[in-house]
Protein backbone atom coordinates (compact mmCIF):
# COMPACT_ATOMS: atom_id res chain seq x y z
CA UNK A 1 0.00 0.00 0.00
CA UNK A 2 3.01 2.30 -0.81
CA UNK A 3 1.10 4.33 -3.11
CA UNK A 4 -1.88 5.06 -0.60
CA UNK A 5 -0.89 8.70 0.61
CA UNK A 6 -0.40 9.60 -2.82
CA UNK A 7 -4.08 8.44 -4.06
CA UNK A 8 -5.07 9.81 -0.82
CA UNK A 9 -3.61 13.46 -1.67
CA UNK A 10 -5.21 12.53 -5.62
CA UNK A 11 -8.40 12.09 -3.70
CA UNK A 12 -8.44 15.46 -1.71
CA UNK A 13 -7.10 17.83 -4.56
CA UNK A 14 -9.93 16.49 -6.85
CA UNK A 15 -12.57 16.99 -4.44
CA UNK A 16 -10.99 20.33 -3.70
CA UNK A 17 -10.85 21.45 -7.31
CA UNK A 18 -14.51 20.38 -7.35
CA UNK A 19 -16.03 22.36 -3.66
CA UNK A 20 -14.67 26.14 -5.93
CA UNK A 21 -16.86 27.38 -8.43
CA UNK A 22 -13.68 28.50 -10.77
CA UNK A 23 -10.26 26.95 -11.23
CA UNK A 24 -7.58 27.70 -8.72
CA UNK A 25 -3.53 28.89 -8.93
CA UNK A 26 -1.21 25.79 -8.22
CA UNK A 27 -0.27 27.80 -4.81
CA UNK A 28 -4.05 28.23 -3.59
CA UNK A 29 -4.24 24.63 -3.77
CA UNK A 30 -1.03 23.34 -1.99
CA UNK A 31 -1.79 26.08 0.65
CA UNK A 32 -5.48 24.60 1.54
CA UNK A 33 -3.89 20.90 1.06
CA UNK A 34 -1.13 21.39 3.63
CA UNK A 35 1.45 20.39 1.23
CA UNK A 36 4.81 21.73 -0.42
CA UNK A 37 3.97 23.70 -3.82
CA UNK A 38 6.35 20.92 -5.50
CA UNK A 39 4.46 18.40 -4.21
CA UNK A 40 0.89 20.00 -5.35
CA UNK A 41 2.79 20.81 -8.83
CA UNK A 42 3.95 17.15 -9.25
CA UNK A 43 0.46 15.80 -8.28
CA UNK A 44 -1.67 18.56 -10.78
CA UNK A 45 1.08 17.38 -13.58
CA UNK A 46 0.13 13.65 -12.77
CA UNK A 47 -3.51 14.33 -12.82
CA UNK A 48 -3.17 15.89 -16.30
CA UNK A 49 -1.61 13.52 -18.08
CA UNK A 50 -4.95 10.87 -16.81
CA UNK A 51 -6.81 14.16 -17.63
CA UNK A 52 -8.75 14.73 -14.50
CA UNK A 53 -7.51 18.03 -14.28
CA UNK A 54 -6.66 20.67 -17.22
CA UNK A 55 -4.14 24.02 -16.80
CA UNK A 56 -5.59 26.81 -17.55
CA UNK A 57 -2.28 28.56 -19.03
CA UNK A 58 -4.01 32.09 -19.76
CA UNK A 59 -5.28 32.23 -16.29
CA UNK A 60 -2.68 29.91 -14.40
CA UNK A 61 -5.12 27.67 -13.10
CA UNK A 62 -6.34 24.22 -12.81
CA UNK A 63 -9.68 23.19 -13.47
CA UNK A 64 -11.00 19.89 -13.55
CA UNK A 65 -10.69 17.43 -16.70
CA UNK A 66 -12.67 15.68 -19.14
CA UNK A 67 -11.65 12.32 -17.23
CA UNK A 68 -14.02 13.75 -14.26
CA UNK A 69 -16.87 14.45 -16.53
CA UNK A 70 -16.43 10.86 -17.84
CA UNK A 71 -16.34 9.46 -14.47
CA UNK A 72 -19.64 11.54 -13.98
CA UNK A 73 -21.45 9.90 -17.27
CA UNK A 74 -20.40 6.74 -16.24
CA UNK A 75 -21.80 6.75 -12.35
CA UNK A 76 -25.08 8.19 -14.09
CA UNK A 77 -24.77 4.88 -16.05
CA UNK A 78 -24.43 2.46 -13.80
CA UNK A 79 -27.00 4.54 -11.45
CA UNK A 80 -25.36 3.20 -8.38
CA UNK A 81 -27.67 5.25 -6.10
CA UNK A 82 -31.09 3.76 -7.48
CA UNK A 83 -29.48 0.12 -6.94
CA UNK A 84 -28.53 0.73 -3.53
CA UNK A 85 -31.94 2.42 -2.33
CA UNK A 86 -34.50 0.55 -4.35
CA UNK A 87 -34.48 -2.68 -2.01
CA UNK A 88 -34.38 0.38 1.13
CA UNK A 89 -37.77 1.66 -0.26
CA UNK A 90 -38.82 -1.36 -1.26
CA UNK A 91 -38.73 -2.18 2.28
CA UNK A 92 -40.36 1.00 3.18
CA UNK A 93 -43.16 0.61 1.08
CA UNK A 94 -43.72 -2.67 2.50
CA UNK A 95 -43.63 -1.77 6.37
CA UNK A 96 -45.48 1.60 6.53
CA UNK A 97 -48.06 0.52 3.53
CA UNK A 98 -47.44 4.03 1.75
CA UNK A 99 -45.69 5.12 -1.30
CA UNK A 100 -41.92 6.18 -0.91
CA UNK A 101 -39.70 7.90 -3.15
CA UNK A 102 -36.29 8.80 -3.76
CA UNK A 103 -35.06 11.94 -4.58
CA UNK A 104 -31.91 14.04 -5.33
CA UNK A 105 -31.61 17.67 -5.02
CA UNK A 106 -30.70 20.00 -8.44
CA UNK A 107 -30.32 23.21 -7.68
CA UNK A 108 -33.67 24.67 -6.45
CA UNK A 109 -35.47 21.72 -7.38
CA UNK A 110 -35.44 17.95 -6.34
CA UNK A 111 -35.33 15.49 -8.61
CA UNK A 112 -37.26 11.90 -7.97
CA UNK A 113 -35.20 9.07 -8.94
CA UNK A 114 -37.65 6.60 -7.31
CA UNK A 115 -41.09 5.53 -7.13
CA UNK A 116 -42.50 2.31 -4.75
CA UNK A 117 -46.03 2.58 -5.18
CA UNK A 118 -48.17 0.74 -2.14
CA UNK A 119 -50.63 -2.11 -3.37
CA UNK A 120 -53.95 -0.18 -3.23
CA UNK A 121 -52.03 3.40 -3.03
CA UNK A 122 -53.21 6.18 -5.55
CA UNK A 123 -50.63 7.13 -8.04
CA UNK A 124 -48.69 10.42 -7.51
CA UNK A 125 -47.17 13.45 -9.15
CA UNK A 126 -43.84 12.39 -7.74
CA UNK A 127 -42.92 9.87 -10.05
CA UNK A 128 -39.50 9.12 -11.65
CA UNK A 129 -37.91 12.46 -13.74
CA UNK A 130 -40.47 14.88 -12.05
CA UNK A 131 -39.03 17.67 -10.50
CA UNK A 132 -40.53 19.93 -7.86
CA UNK A 133 -39.16 22.98 -6.10
CA UNK A 134 -37.11 21.86 -2.98
CA UNK A 135 -38.82 23.98 -1.02
CA UNK A 136 -42.52 23.22 -1.66
CA UNK A 137 -41.34 19.10 -0.78
CA UNK A 138 -40.37 17.07 2.49
CA UNK A 139 -37.64 15.23 0.68
CA UNK A 140 -36.35 19.07 -0.51
CA UNK A 141 -36.89 20.51 2.67
CA UNK A 142 -35.04 17.39 4.57
CA UNK A 143 -31.51 17.87 2.18
CA UNK A 144 -32.00 21.59 2.32
CA UNK A 145 -31.54 21.69 6.18
CA UNK A 146 -28.71 19.32 5.73
CA UNK A 147 -26.64 21.64 3.44
CA UNK A 148 -24.38 24.70 5.22
CA UNK A 149 -26.06 28.18 5.19
CA UNK A 150 -24.09 29.72 3.13
CA UNK A 151 -24.74 27.37 0.07
CA UNK A 152 -28.45 27.70 1.03
CA UNK A 153 -28.42 31.41 0.62
CA UNK A 154 -26.30 30.93 -2.60
CA UNK A 155 -29.43 29.20 -3.71
CA UNK A 156 -31.79 31.31 -2.37
CA UNK A 157 -30.23 34.80 -3.20
CA UNK A 158 -33.70 36.82 -3.37
CA UNK A 159 -37.68 36.68 -3.25
CA UNK A 160 -37.62 35.57 -7.40
CA UNK A 161 -35.89 32.01 -6.22
CA UNK A 162 -39.11 30.90 -4.11
CA UNK A 163 -42.06 29.39 -5.56
CA UNK A 164 -45.48 28.50 -4.16
CA UNK A 165 -47.71 25.42 -5.03
CA UNK A 166 -51.49 25.38 -4.05
CA UNK A 167 -51.45 28.49 -2.17
CA UNK A 168 -48.43 27.31 -0.02
CA UNK A 169 -44.49 27.66 0.46
CA UNK A 170 -41.96 30.21 1.91
CA UNK A 171 -41.41 33.03 0.08
CA UNK A 172 -38.65 34.25 1.95
CA UNK A 173 -35.08 33.17 3.48
CA UNK A 174 -35.41 34.07 6.42
CA UNK A 175 -38.74 32.35 6.62
CA UNK A 176 -36.99 29.45 4.84
CA UNK A 177 -34.21 29.38 7.52
CA UNK A 178 -37.14 29.12 10.25
CA UNK A 179 -39.06 25.95 8.37
CA UNK A 180 -35.08 25.05 7.93
CA UNK A 181 -34.31 25.08 11.88
CA UNK A 182 -37.46 23.13 12.55
CA UNK A 183 -36.39 20.15 10.54
CA UNK A 184 -32.62 20.06 11.93
CA UNK A 185 -34.28 20.51 15.26
CA UNK A 186 -36.86 17.63 14.52
CA UNK A 187 -34.77 15.76 12.52
CA UNK A 188 -37.36 15.15 9.88
CA UNK A 189 -39.03 17.38 7.28
CA UNK A 190 -42.63 17.40 7.22
CA UNK A 191 -45.00 18.48 4.19
CA UNK A 192 -48.88 18.99 4.04
CA UNK A 193 -50.39 19.74 0.68
CA UNK A 194 -47.69 21.80 -0.61
CA UNK A 195 -47.17 19.27 -3.65
CA UNK A 196 -50.55 17.48 -3.52
CA UNK A 197 -54.48 18.33 -2.04
CA UNK A 198 -54.93 15.52 0.31
CA UNK A 199 -51.64 14.26 1.44
CA UNK A 200 -48.98 14.72 3.29
CA UNK A 201 -45.41 13.56 3.63
CA UNK A 202 -42.20 12.76 5.78
CA UNK A 203 -38.57 12.70 4.76
CA UNK A 204 -34.94 12.15 5.96
CA UNK A 205 -32.02 13.15 4.34
CA UNK A 206 -29.60 10.15 3.66
CA UNK A 207 -25.74 11.35 4.26
CA UNK A 208 -22.97 10.58 2.08
CA UNK A 209 -19.24 10.24 3.06
CA UNK A 210 -18.85 14.05 3.00
CA UNK A 211 -21.83 14.65 5.40
CA UNK A 212 -23.66 16.16 2.27
CA UNK A 213 -27.18 14.99 1.11
CA UNK A 214 -27.20 12.19 -1.05
CA UNK A 215 -30.94 11.87 -1.44
CA UNK A 216 -34.05 12.45 0.25
CA UNK A 217 -36.38 9.65 1.77
CA UNK A 218 -40.11 10.26 1.88
CA UNK A 219 -43.13 8.59 2.62
CA UNK A 220 -46.22 10.06 1.75
CA UNK A 221 -49.35 9.51 3.01
CA UNK A 222 -53.76 10.77 2.96
CA UNK A 223 -53.96 13.75 5.72
CA UNK A 224 -56.97 11.58 6.76
CA UNK A 225 -54.69 9.58 8.66
CA UNK A 226 -53.78 12.17 10.75
CA UNK A 227 -51.71 9.46 13.26
CA UNK A 228 -49.27 8.64 10.34
CA UNK A 229 -46.95 11.09 11.13
CA UNK A 230 -45.46 9.58 14.49
CA UNK A 231 -45.78 6.24 12.80
CA UNK A 232 -43.79 6.93 9.84
CA UNK A 233 -40.86 8.75 11.11
CA UNK A 234 -38.93 6.44 12.49
CA UNK A 235 -39.41 4.43 9.55
CA UNK A 236 -38.17 6.75 7.15
CA UNK A 237 -35.48 7.52 9.90
CA UNK A 238 -34.47 3.88 9.83
CA UNK A 239 -34.18 3.79 6.17
CA UNK A 240 -32.03 6.95 5.63
CA UNK A 241 -29.93 5.78 8.10
CA UNK A 242 -28.94 2.39 6.50
CA UNK A 243 -28.55 3.90 2.71
CA UNK A 244 -26.49 6.48 4.41
CA UNK A 245 -24.56 3.79 5.56
CA UNK A 246 -24.06 1.65 2.23
CA UNK A 247 -23.14 5.22 0.78
CA UNK A 248 -19.82 5.18 3.40
CA UNK A 249 -21.42 7.87 5.78
CA UNK A 250 -20.17 7.55 9.41
CA UNK A 251 -21.80 8.76 12.19
CA UNK A 252 -19.88 11.20 14.03
CA UNK A 253 -19.24 10.59 17.86
CA UNK A 254 -19.58 14.05 20.05
CA UNK A 255 -16.93 14.42 22.37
Amino acid sequence: MANAPAAAQAVALLQLLARHAEPMPATAIARQLGMPRSSAYHLLAVLSDAGFVTHLRDERRWGLGVAVFELGSAYVRQAPLQRIARPILARLVESTTHNAHLAVLHGRDVFYVIEERAPRRPSLVTDVGVRLPAALTASGMAMLAALPGPQVRALYPDRASFVQRNGRGVTSLTALNSELAQVRRRGYAVETESVSPGFASVAVAALDHNDGPAAGIAVTYPTDEPSAEGLLVAAVRSAAADLSRRLGHRTRVAR
